[in-house]
């Protein structure tokens, strides 16, 4: 990790050392855009507490991006929930086992590294195998024994850049029974993924077998949402309820049987996926899914020439002109192509990007 410049000669010696190699690096369009703007930000009247905030905020990134890099190719699956909840509850139990699993299945397990949910699931996956994303508070706030002292803690500045790294890092979202804060990653992971923000990845809400907390606050949803035409009905897509490990566990392995992953190239959508589908498979899907296509059908196509040189590149894909709204239905396609999809792809190791 970088440290603050001692003086100004040193701060010299790196921009002009950054600014001779910038043409040789290979995403130099990026990096000079974000020294563009920081130049363009220190012209205009910026105030002490704006820099401040500004500079946090970049330790913050480079933190996190450099502890997570080395694990940029396994599928990791964060954990949320009460902090509160006691290690003898059904739910921390549940918790503890669910990560555990994951593990066995080769995912690894991200949590906010407190106590409570979040002590369980660094338990169950153990310290090798998961990551800690704490949060500086003006009071001490200690992370659990079983992250405390691992390499892959990190120890965020502001809430904001922690939770992105929840969810830039994470192939899918677990939710346990909680409180406020619970509320707030479910609704903000719900809204992201709504809006194509996040994902598409799976999101799985998960209860103490026969519990109800899910349930009631589906309720909830349909009563007050769905009933007054503020959501769709295809927007309860977007998650899984489940009380029961194997379940849970079993619908983020799902997700990615033949799924792999999705990017926009121009105005395409392009889908990967991990093994070819059937033309009869293409029909039924443009057959059952045309309604969110702009214009076109859904087809089955090769990398595309701005993928050329990436390395999912040998990877066979579906484009389509996605309408870009109907994020809960794709979640629906995605599930379906899954269902669909090659029976070779039951042997792939789902947790693998």
């Amino acid at each position: 990790m970088a440290t603050p410049p001692n003086s100004f000669e040193t701060l010299s010696v790196e921009i002009s050392d950054l600014i001779e190699k910038l043409p040789t690096l290979e995403h130099w369009q990026w990096i000079g855009r974000s020294l563009s703007t920081l130049a363009q930000i220190a012209t205009k009247d910026t105030d002490r507490l704006d820099w401040k905030i500004l500079s946090h905020s970049l330790q913050d990134m480079e933190r996190g991006l450099e502890i997570f890099s080395t694990y940029r190719h396994v599928r990791k699956v964060s954990i949320f929930g009460s902090s509160r909840t006691p290690y003898d509850a059904p739910e921390y139990c549940i918790a503890r086992e669910f990560a555990r699993r994951l593990v066995e299945y080769g995912f690894m397990v991200i949590t906010g590294a407190g106590g409570g949910i979040m002590e369980a699931g660094n338990e169950g996956a153990g310290a090798e195998k998961s990551f800690g994303l704490n949060i500086q508070l003006p009071f001490e706030q200690e992370s659990n024994p079983y992250i405390s002292g691992d390499a892959k803690l990190i120890d965020f500045k502001y809430f904001f850049t922690r939770k992105l790294f929840f969810l830039k890092e994470s192939d899918a979202i677990a939710l346990f029974p909680g409180g406020f804060g619970t509320m707030d990653e479910a609704f903000e992971t719900i809204t992201l993924s709504q809006t194509g923000k996040y994902g598409p990845a799976p999101l799985v809400l998960i209860d103490r077998p026969g519990g109800d907390y899910w349930y009631g606050w589906q309720e909830y949803l349909k009563n007050c949402l769905l009933k007054n035409g503020t959501i769709s009905e295809e927007d309860l897509s977007l998650y899984t309820i489940a009380d029961d490990v194997e379940d849970a566990c079993n619908a983020i392995r799902r997700f990615y049987r033949v799924y792999h992953s999705s990017r926009y190239v121009n105005e395409l959508f392009v889908i990967r996926l991990k093994c070819p589908l059937s033309d009869e498979t293409v029909r039924q899907l443009n057959e059952e899914f045309s309604d969110i296509l702009v214009t076109g059908r859904i087809e089955k196509s090769q990398a595309l020439p701005k993928e050329i040189g990436d390395a999912t590149e040998p990877l066979p894909r579906l484009v389509m002109h996605f309408n870009q709204k109907n994020f809960g239905r794709l979640h629906q396609m995605i599930w379906r192509l899954n269902d669909l999809g090659c029976q070779a792809a039951k042997e792939e190791h789902p947790e693998q990007k």
